[in-house]
């Protein structure tokens, strides 16, 4: 069973003894919670769920289906499922919290 707190640092620590770049940390029913921290080049594909990302350190420049914003620490962001997005020209220290939720959406 996974814990009902998941703290950035303990999430942190976990994910940098893990292979990949993201961490699955907390799942219940429709709801997954990872933390993300890509290395030098974000490499993520489109989604079949809709997503939140709440953005834990540091900064980037978010692209959603072509259109770019800068975010930083605090900031939230909402991908539709099947989106194109990605994470462009991000600082050395930044992760984020994603949330995927809800059922599988067809296209």
């Amino acid at each position: 069973m996974f814990p009902q707190k998941v703290s950035l640092a303990e999430a942190t620590e976990k994910l940098s003894q893990h292979p990949k770049e993201f961490l699955l940390l907390f799942k219940t029913g429709t709801l997954d919670l990872e933390l993300y921290k890509p290395h030098l080049v974000d490499k993520q594909t489109p989604h079949d769920r809709d997503e939140v990302y709440i953005i834990a350190t540091g900064e980037a420049t978010f692209v959603l289906e072509a259109k770019q914003t800068m975010v930083k620490t605090g900031d939230f962001l909402f991908v539709p499922a099947h989106a194109a997005h990605k994470f462009v020209e991000f600082s050395e220290d930044f992760s984020t919290w994603v949330l995927f939720f809800g059922p599988v959406v067809e296209e």
